[in-house]
């Protein structure tokens, strides 16, 4: 399972970004309900569903 950042929002994607600063595009409709900036997402890699990690959320938003 892979982790994401939410970084920032631009138009109708929300633009996040993994631990090797590899950037992704994902049409915010897409984000699990709730998702805002900041947020880290874990990526289901066989189905491909986003979920937050309320954990690594709040680890995050300490390290800022």
């Amino acid at each position: 399972m892979k982790t994401i950042t939410i970084s920032r929002m631009e138009g109708i994607y929300a633009i996040c970004e993994d631990k090797n600063q590899k950037y992704y595009a994902i049409e915010i409709a897409e984000l699990p309900k709730g998702a805002k900036v900041g947020d880290v997402l874990n990526v289901d890699d066989v189905e491909g569903t986003l979920t937050i990690h309320p954990e690594e959320t709040k680890v995050n938003k300490k390290k800022k």
